[in-house]
């Protein structure tokens, strides 16, 4: 791996480590802050809730634990916050880094996640954690400039395999962060790190793991990160498939040409698609996937540890199908076709979701809650990456003019582009927790996995068409 790609990596893992450590904490860390405040009827938790369970009681009347329903909507309400503001900031993000230089940028978004740690830290009130998720969703650019960095130094050929090590960190981080901070959860803060005998978060430990990795990231990147932006990629040797060289065969990473005025128009229409199938993947996906950890929360009544295996398993999986199968594999077949497959695994995933609060609590929904978490973890390992990886190939590619000088397209600049296209998923993913969360409390969770089964099954359509178009570009 080349030297800047090894730093993207590393530095990657340092900061979705320090990302998935709190995701099994949300149900308790909620309920928690619910049990310290809810007897001030004038604080902002208090009302907050007040609010939620006025929505949910004229929608629905769950005959028992009502309190818990009203839990399910407020964590959707925190998932939103945070993808909310990361499509505010997204698109200045990558016009930023476009201007002033990728390194430069990244280096500020990490003061504000260290800062969103601190707050964090200390955040004895729900107010002052929503800050915390605040901050960090107006500050979080690490994989948004990766993509941006690797999409500088890698040639369309060799696109798709470097970015599978976006991939790849998300799915290391997603085994070892959530049982990690489900392991420090239960972990109180060392005296020697209290020394004012202040009063923390009940996760004040986890959350001050996740503050070292984070200097750790911002001191490393300091160090060993070079600027990209306008850097000339190098070519890789040329492999072989079959006898023919490698890198178009079958709808692969060809770049279309880049002279004609109707080829940069259908580019930038190929963006805007990618864009629209980008949103509407992650607003389902991301809908059922913030709604896992509450259903076993319910349905099973799974504590932080039972919940970080769950989390874990799926980066097991992801990172296994990541490291072998996609990165050979989507060289032969495409970017459009790789995420169609993991579409439609998604839809399979869902359907089976939506049987299981029929089936039988101590024996067989557990089993197929495991099976469902071997298609999405299919689905994390390929749809993502693969739709990234295909809207990256649509920027430019530092043409030069006649006397040497960067010629863009404003549209195809890759922070711009990128950015906008990170920003789109996020929109989803801000949306769809609330739609995932309203649907089930309002018709329960086996119709909510059902409506997004049909979606995902809607949606394999239109990422066929994508993956036909490709094939006819290259």
């Amino acid at each position: 791996m080349p030297k800047v790609e090894s730093v993207v990596f590393l530095s990657l893992v340092l900061d979705l480590f320090a990302f998935t450590i709190p995701l099994p904490l949300f149900p308790r860390i909620i309920e928690w802050y619910t049990k310290r405040e809810i007897s001030n009827r004038n604080g902002f938790l208090a009302q907050t809730l007040s609010l939620v369970a006025g929505i949910r009681s004229f929608l629905y009347k769950p005959s028992a634990n009502s309190q818990r329903w009203d839990i399910v909507l407020l964590g959707g309400l925190m998932g939103s916050l945070f993808s909310t503001l990361q499509f505010i900031v997204s698109p200045w993000i990558g016009k930023l880094s476009d201007k002033y230089g990728r390194r430069n940028v990244l280096l500020i978004t990490m003061i504000g996640n260290i800062l969103s740690a601190v707050i964090w830290i200390q955040s004895t009130t729900f107010a002052s954690y929503l800050l915390s998720r605040a901050v960090g969703g107006l500050s979080e650019g690490n994989v948004q400039l990766a993509i941006a960095i690797l999409s500088d130094v890698t040639t369309p050929e060799n696109r798709s395999k470097a970015l599978a090590h976006v991939g790849i960190a998300f799915a290391i981080c997603f085994i070892i962060g959530p049982p990690i901070g489900a392991y420090f959860a239960s972990r109180p803060v060392p005296y020697s790190l209290n020394l004012n005998g202040k009063e923390l978060n009940i996760y004040a430990t986890p959350a001050i793991l996740t503050l070292i990795l984070l200097v750790a990231e911002t001191v490393f990147l300091m160090v060993a990160l070079p600027e990209t932006r306008g850097r000339k990629a190098v070519q890789p040797p040329t492999e072989k498939v079959n006898g023919h060289a490698n890198g178009h065969a079958n709808g692969s990473s060809k770049p279309a040409a880049k002279s004609s005025k109707a080829n940069v128009e259908s580019r930038i229409k190929t963006l805007k698609e990618l864009k629209n199938l980008h949103f509407w993947f992650l607003g389902a996906f991301s809908g059922v996937e913030f709604t896992l950890t509450f259903l076993t929360f319910d349905l099973f009544d799974w504590n932080n540890s039972q919940n970080g295996r769950l989390i874990g398993f799926i980066g097991i999986v992801s990172a296994l199908l990541q490291g072998g199968y996609v990165r050979k594999a989507i060289t032969k077949s495409g970017e459009g076709v790789m995420a169609r497959r993991g579409i439609a695994s998604c839809a399979v995933a869902m359907a089976l979701m939506a049987v299981i609060p029929h089936l039988s609590i101590d024996s067989l929904a557990p089993k197929v809650l495991l099976l469902s978490a071997v298609f999405l973890a299919f689905t994390s390992a390929t749809v993502v990456n693969s739709l990234t990886a295909y809207a990256s190939l649509q920027c430019d590619e530092g043409k030069e003019d006649d006397n040497g000088k960067p010629q863009e397209v404003p549209q195809l600049a890759k922070g711009r582009a990128l950015g906008e296209f990170r920003s789109s998923g996020q929109l989803g993913r801000a949306v769809g927790p609330l739609l995932a969360c309203a649907l089930y409390w309002t018709v329960g969770p086996s119709i909510t996995y059902a409506l997004a089964a049909c979606a995902m099954t809607t949606l394999i359509s239109t990422s066929g068409a994508l993956a036909r178009r490709k094939t006819v570009q290259s």
